[in-house]
């Protein structure tokens, strides 16, 4: 069992080394090493197009294109291997060649529907196959973004379920209670003292809000969910304070 772990090690070692000499220049590097990894480049574009995928297709090409592409920009220090890079980068760069050509779908299912059903289903399926991956790639980005969001609560000595209990009821409480937030996240005083000592300036906030310090205390821990939303510019948690604004 070790031998295999420290083989594996070795490959893996081996492979960082060779795209830090490819970064460095060494181009016939580079093309040895792509040429090496056409198998893995074939069957993660076929993954894709759900079809065999030939090197004289221009999926392939892009696939290509794209493994360069995770060569130059792969850097170990951010914890993934240059496949699991490589693999995302192409399956990416291929979902946009395939959304690049969708534009073009109805007039390809009206000449195939015609001639070829079975090319029609194919070109069916690859639309099908975007979608599905991108659910996929979106759900993932949600769970790591809450994940990263609990993390920040759990700074402050706060949990989802916190959330949940101390949510405004209202809808106009819940505006009052963002926009209170925004206000505090423009302030650099207050946002300092916020994120430095972990707790809600409430003094210094009554003296610049029209409601009460009873009202503030009792929205704290909302007020310091939201902030830490604005704070951290995440992409999904704030259409949530977009949507409670809207209501």
């Amino acid at each position: 069992m070790l031998g295999l772990l420290f083989t594996a090690f070795k490959k893996k070692r081996s492979l960082e080394e060779t795209v830090l000499k490819i970064q460095q220049g060494d181009n016939s590097l580079r093309n040895d090493t792509i040429e090496s990894f056409k198998p893995f480049i074939a069957k993660t574009v076929s993954s894709v197009c759900k079809r065999y995928i030939y090197e004289s297709d221009d999926e392939f090409s892009i696939g290509m294109i794209a493994f360069n592409e995770a060569i130059e920009k792969y850097s170990p220090e951010k914890g993934r291997s240059l496949l699991a890079f490589a693999e995302t980068l192409v399956k990416r760069r291929v979902i946009d060649y395939l959304r690049s050509q969708s534009k073009q779908k109805e007039i390809l299912l009206d000449l195939t529907l015609n001639d070829d059903n079975d090319q029609s289903q194919i070109y069916i399926d690859n639309e099908n196959s975007i979608n599905e991956y991108e659910m996929q790639k979106e759900s993932e980005r949600r769970k790591e973004e809450i994940q990263l969001y609990i993390s920040h609560l759990e700074d402050f000595g706060l949990s989802f379920e916190d959330l949940v209990e101390n949510s405004p009821k209202h809808a106009d409480a819940r505006k009052g209670a963002i926009m209170i937030a925004k206000l505090l996240m423009e302030d650099d005083e207050l946002k300092e003292i916020l994120f430095t000592k972990k707790r809600l300036p409430v003094k210094q906030l009554e003296g610049k809000v029209e409601v009460s310090r009873k009202t503030i205390e009792r929205n704290r821990k909302y007020i310091i969910a939201v902030a830490i939303i604005i704070n951290g510019d995440f992409l999904y948690l704030n259409d949530y304070i977009k949507g409670a604004i809207d209501e």
